[in-house]
C-alpha cells in the first residue's frame, strides 16, 4: 500500500469515528419541561391590562358649607296670625303664629308680601303675610334670599243648596238660593278657612250652618235657618 493510500484510509476512519461520537439524540416532545416563566402580559394598545394591586387612598370629600342666614324675625305682636301652605290666602292654613310668639324668616316671596318662616317647635316651614297689622318685623328683609313659590293653590267653593238666600261670613258674601238664580250663581269661590252661613230669609237671620273650606273642595250649604235639610242636585 502506498503512502498516499494509507493517509486516505486514516482520514476516512477519522471521519467515521467523528460521526458516531456526535450523533444528535432524538427528543420526545410530549415530555418537554415547562419553563417556570410568567406568561407575557396581554397588551391593550397602548397600555398593558395588568394593573397595580396597590389600593388607592379614599377620595377626599370637601365639607358642605353651612349657610348662615341673617337674623330676621316676625312676631305676632297684637293677635294670632295664620300660617299657610303657600304665600297667599288661597292656600290652606297649616298652623297659627300665636300672639307674642316670634319665628325666624328664611325667605321672601318675590311676587307678594309674604315671607317663609320656620314654624316654631316644628321642623316644617310655612308662609305668613307681612301686611297684617298684627305682625312686627325685626331685621332687614332685604338681606334674605328671594323665593318664587310655583305651586298654585287649588280653588275652593261654597254652594247654596237651600231655597233661602244666605249671607257668608267672614267675607260678607251674599249667596242666592238654589231655586231663584241661574246655574252657578248660587256658588262662590272662597279662600280656605272657617265660615258661617246665616239665613237671610228667616227673621233675625239665624245661623244656618258652619262650613270648613280646604283647597280643592266644594262645601255645600244643605240646612237653612229653620233646620230644614236639603239635598244638592
Amino acid at each position: 500500500m502506498s503512502v498516499f493510500r494509507k493517509i486516505a484510509s486514516i482520514l476516512l476512519l477519522a471521519i467515521l469515528l467523528q460521526g458516531c461520537l456526535f450523533r444528535p439524540q432524538t427528543v420526545d416532545r410530549g415530555q418537554q419541561p415547562v419553563d417556570n416563566v410568567l406568561p407575557t402580559a396581554t397588551v391593550d394598545s397602548p397600555q398593558s391590562t395588568i394593573q397595580d394591586s396597590t389600593p388607592l387612598p379614599p377620595p377626599t370629600i370637601a365639607p358642605t358649607a353651612t349657610v348662615i342666614l341673617p337674623s330676621v324675625t316676625i312676631t305676632a305682636a297684637t293677635g294670632n296670625i295664620f300660617i299657610r301652605r303657600g304665600p297667599g290666602l288661597p292656600y290652606n292654613p297649616i298652623g297659627v303664629l300665636r300672639k307674642g310668639t316670634s319665628a325666624q324668616i328664611i325667605a321672601q316671596d318675590v311676587l307678594s308680601d309674604w315671607v317663609q318662616i320656620n314654624i316654631p317647635d316644628s321642623d316644617a316651614t310655612g308662609w305668613v303675610s307681612i301686611q297684617t297689622m298684627y305682625s312686627k318685623i325685626d331685621g332687614d328683609l332685604g338681606q334674605l334670599p328671594d323665593f318664587t313659590f310655583t305651586e298654585w293653590p287649588l280653588p275652593a267653593y261654597i254652594k247654596n243648596c237651600t231655597e233661602h238666600d244666605m249671607f257668608i261670613a267672614p267675607g260678607d258674601i251674599y249667596l242666592p238660593s238654589l231655586y231663584t238664580n241661574a246655574q252657578y250663581k248660587n256658588e262662590v269661590q272662597v279662600n280656605p278657612g272657617s265660615y258661617v252661613a246665616y239665613d237671610l230669609f228667616v227673621p233675625g237671620e239665624p245661623e244656618a250652618q258652619e262650613i270648613e273650606i280646604r283647597e280643592g273642595v266644594t262645601a255645600y250649604i244643605t240646612i237653612n235657618g229653620l233646620g230644614v235639610e236639603h239635598k244638592c242636585p
